[in-house]
């Protein structure tokens, strides 16, 4: 079976192609069109489709829309009720199910040549279900936990994985929604709603829970595997922040108050889950998934002796899990993912294509692995792309911006580089057979979805990593899966004695990571990052400038 999947509804619109079973591409709508996740969240932007996204998965499996056996739309619109049936503020709702139920004829103009008859509606909150249920590695039998803002008429899923069945256990019916909660707080903070809840997670560390009483009477949990959250006053915990304005204290004390309750709540519905399944395998969707705090707590304390992540927990891993749900009710036995990098890429050629028509001077060395090592311990920061991009919205050793770790102004420099708050962390990639001398938590960590305890007589040989609360979010690097990052690490530890590179997205603040070789050229060009190893060649920013001057 060929199947694509879309996701489009509501935010970060992808599309994946799964063929037989396996995954062969996904892709975000915003890596096309450099709009930063695709569009924004409203019912006026609900006919906007990944149609780029889709064009690029048929090309990648050279398949044409008519060769497609179906196409998943990630939402139903037959199973939702009307917003003010389901308690919600959101007069112009009945825009999003209009353009929900027309999808089919929207796609079929969007894909010349595809049958409208093809598409079928998958339930939200199962296609993130089986984004995480049937893409983990080892997962046959195992739970799995999706919480988002919404679906059609609910903001939460408990299910079990038993083969290639997926059977639905419970669901909290809307309002009450632990991922709105968390949007309407990120907006009370000054941040841009369905967009910078991570770095609500991130204030959160500067904080003190004090106000953690308070709001358990607005979000708690109910003990029979649901919840309620819903109707906070926000203003009488602290006044609002605007955009332009700096954070106080109170409004830390706040955001870590609010990451408190929203992991009591999970690990009660966790605790809950497991009681009904025995499991020992828990996997996590859905966009309150990618609170990376709050998924080492599960790992920690919770019943589960192993918990895996979907890389693209939010809205955009749902055109996968909708293709693999298909997939798995036609027979097609759903194969792991082995990766997140289901993106474009280009040959060596191709990418010297490019250098060439960009006019900038570059080199071939003869290990562009040594190269950056030697770049990174002379503290430059590098722009590494390699590879096919990533599918979600982690930088995971493809478009990722690298520094020395041991210097702790780099910190600082980084966030100046993006142009981003200096109270967020970079996160620190390791090769993963070294990972656990340096990080307590949950290990391997491909996906850079927990955060871990760094051991006391590492934090000051890598400063720039430790986060305020002495934890760092990792990423590990395996050599198989990976060579050429691990070799780049190796080769930075003979140089440094420092087993760990800073890694971060390759983007500045409010762009798209960075995906095709003008994307990275564009960046390159227009922040202080000295050097830019792209495929096996390398462009320096001392070069341009050596070269416009001798031009």
């Amino acid at each position: 079976m060929r199947i694509l999947g879309i996701n489009a509804l509501f935010h970060d619109p992808s599309a994946a192609l799964v063929v037989d079973g396996r995954t062969v591409a996904a892709a975000e709508e915003e890596r096309f069109s450099r709009r930063k996740h695709g569009k924004r969240p409203v019912p006026f932007s609900a006919w906007e489709l990944p149609e780029q996204a889709a064009a690029w998965c048929l090309r990648r499996a050279g398949l044409r829309p008519q060769d497609l056996d179906a196409v998943a739309y990630s939402y139903d619109p037959a199973l939702a009720r009307s917003a003010d049936a389901m308690g919600l503020d959101d007069p112009w709702d009945h825009l999003r199910q209009t353009y929900a139920r027309e999808a089919p004829g929207f796609l079929a103009t969007a894909l010349p040549g595809l049958d409208p008859g093809l598409v079928r509606f998958v339930p939200h909150h199962m296609a993130h279900a089986a984004s995480g249920a049937f893409a983990a590695d080892g997962a046959d039998r195992s739970s799995v936990l999706v919480l988002d803002g919404r679906g059609e008429r609910a903001s939460h899923l408990a299910a079990r994985r038993m083969g290639d069945s997926l059977e639905p256990l419970h669901a909290q019916d809307l309002p009450h929604s632990l991922g709105l909660v968390y949007e309407e707080l990120t907006e009370h903070l000054g941040f841009l709603r369905s967009s910078d809840e991570f770095k609500v997670m991130a204030l959160a560390s500067h904080g003190n829970p004090r106000m953690l009483t308070e709001l358990r009477r607005y979000v708690y949990p109910t003990g029979d595997g649901g919840f309620r959250a819903t109707g906070v006053p926000w203003n009488e915990f602290c006044p609002p922040r605007g955009p332009d304005e700096p954070w106080s204290g109170a409004h830390a004390d706040l955001a870590a108050s609010a990451q408190a309750v929203l992991e009591e709540t999970l690990l009660d519905l966790v605790r809950w889950l497991h009681g009904r399944t025995h499991d020992d395998v828990l996997t996590l969707a859905g966009g309150v998934a990618l609170n990376c705090v709050a998924n080492s707590r599960i790992a920690r304390e919770g019943p589960f002796s192993r918990v895996w992540v979907q890389p693209a927990a939010g809205d955009a891993g749902t055109a996968l899990g909708s293709a693999l749900l298909l997939a798995a009710g036609a027979g097609d036995a759903p194969e792991p993912m082995t990766g997140a990098d289901l993106g474009r890429d280009w040959s060596d050629a191709e990418l010297g294509a490019w250098l060439k028509t960009a006019g900038v001077p570059f080199e071939r060395p003869p290990d562009i692995a040594a190269t950056v090592a030697q770049a990174l311990a002379d503290n430059a920061i590098v722009a590494w792309f390699q590879g096919r991009s990533e599918f979600g919205p982690r930088a995971l050793g493809h478009r990722s911006l690298l520094a020395h770790p041991g210097h702790a102004g780099n910190l600082e420099r980084l966030n100046d580089v993006k142009g981003r708050e200096q109270f967020r962390p970079v996160a620190p990639m390791v090769l993963a057979e070294r990972a656990a001398e340096i990080f307590d938590g949950p290990l391997p960590s491909p996906y850079m979805l927990f955060v871990h305890d760094v051991a006391a007589d590492w934090r000051e040989r890598i400063p720039a990593v430790v986060h305020v609360d002495g934890t760092a979010r990792i990423q590990t690097v395996d050599q198989e899966r990976e060579p050429l990052v691990a070799r780049m690490l190796t080769e930075f530890e003979r140089r440094t004695g420092l087993p760990v590179v800073v890694n971060t997205s390759l983007n500045t603040a409010g762009r798209p990571m960075v995906d095709d070789p003008r994307d990275a050229l564009e960046c390159f060009g227009s922040s202080p990052v000295d050097l830019l190893a792209i495929g096996p060649y390398a462009v320096r920013r001392d070069g341009i400038f050596r070269a416009a001057e001798e031009g």
